[in-house]
């Protein structure tokens, strides 16, 4: 039986799901991003190889190949069909809807993991982390496991994700991935290990964001505040030939739900709230009219207020986590917008 929390948003979009087992005794699970032009047979042989027993391959909405046949020839596979396409984040948290394991390994069917042993061999190692700080200990927060991802030249790709701000402005930088434990803001294009309990805790990702980049911001910035961590292991490594898609990095709706979430908010006695005084230098930059500017920051009022315990710190105490990060290190990325 799935024991999803209550809080992990159940705005998913309707499915179908085909074959799989109904249950795994494993600890770990793989969810796959199906990259449109990538063979199926090949890449589940290799998974069924690193020992995964439970898999679910997300597809696109209107595959063009026989889903039945993939089905009855590789068992252990579940398949999920949503009735449209949709982002990156709408995909993990459909996936996370449908497991129970304690972990799940998000990655991209154009992907090949070339480093971390066996599934089994991979959540050891995560699950011995967590029990040495102990079960019930605050000194193991990690929502999300973080792998190395090298190009066909197996160069290491920058895909450590740190907040830059200068003027008021916030941002993003890339880096290569270096020291084991390292911070990422969020996990590069999904891509990663989490913790299922922790990554539904905190309510997953917000489907209601349609911009994959404030998506991802906005996890990651949600899971800081609320005391989780996203980090670097470089037991893990994958290895990517194709380009990534790029980014949009415009200040759209998806920017400022983002912004009234996570960086408008003020944390104080231990709790966050968004004053009433956000909302005029929020109306000026949102380029809406008033009553539709009020409606959105009346919404995003109402969620920090329901979750206002669930805040551990400020924005400012997030970012100033990657302070000593040289900055010779970090290629920055496109965007700029205003902090608070």
């Amino acid at each position: 039986m799935n024991t999803t929390p209550s809080i992990f948003n159940q705005n998913i979009t309707p499915y179908t799901s085909i074959g799989g087992r109904n249950s795994s005794d494993s600890e770990m699970c793989a969810v796959i991003l199906n990259r449109p032009g990538i063979p199926h047979r090949a890449f589940f042989q290799e998974l069924e190889k690193t020992g995964f027993d439970s898999v679910i391959s997300v597809e696109p909405s209107s595959p063009n190949y026989n889903i039945e046949e993939l089905s009855q020839r590789f068992p252990f596979v579940r398949f999920i069909i949503p009735e449209k396409e949709i982002t990156t984040g709408e995909q993990i948290n459909l996936a996370a809807s449908e497991i129970d394991n304690r972990l799940f390994f998000v990655i991209g069917s154009d992907m090949k993991i070339i480093a971390g042993g066996t599934a089994r061999r991979m959540a050891e190692r995560l699950i011995a982390t967590q029990e040495d700080a102990g079960v019930n200990s605050s000194a193991f927060k990690r929502l999300c496991t973080v792998p190395v991802i090298v190009n066909s030249n197996y160069e290491p790709i920058p895909t450590i994700v740190t907040p830059l701000t200068r003027h008021k402005k916030l941002w993003t930088g890339m880096m290569e991935p270096h020291n084991e434990g390292e911070l990422s803001l969020y996990p590069f294009n999904g891509i990663g290990i989490y913790d299922h309990q922790r990554f539904t805790g905190i309510g997953g990702f917000d489907t209601a964001i349609k911009n994959t980049h404030w998506q991802l911001m906005d996890f990651g910035f949600r899971a800081y505040l609320w005391g989780e961590e996203i980090s670097l292991s470089l037991h893990l490594k994958l290895l990517c030939e194709k380009e990534f898609p790029s980014a949009d990095f415009s200040a759209d709706k998806g920017y400022r739900q983002f912004y009234l979430k996570n960086l408008a908010p003020v944390f104080r006695n231990n709790y966050a709230h968004l004053p009433f005084s956000r909302f005029i230098p929020f109306l000026f930059k949102s380029n809406e009219d008033i009553f539709s500017a009020w409606e959105e920051f009346s919404k995003k009022r109402k969620w920090v207020t329901e979750n206002k315990n669930r805040f551990k710190s400020d924005d400012v105490t997030v970012i100033n986590r990657w302070n000593n990060i040289p900055a010779q290190t970090v290629t920055e990325t496109e965007e700029k917008q205003e902090s608070t």
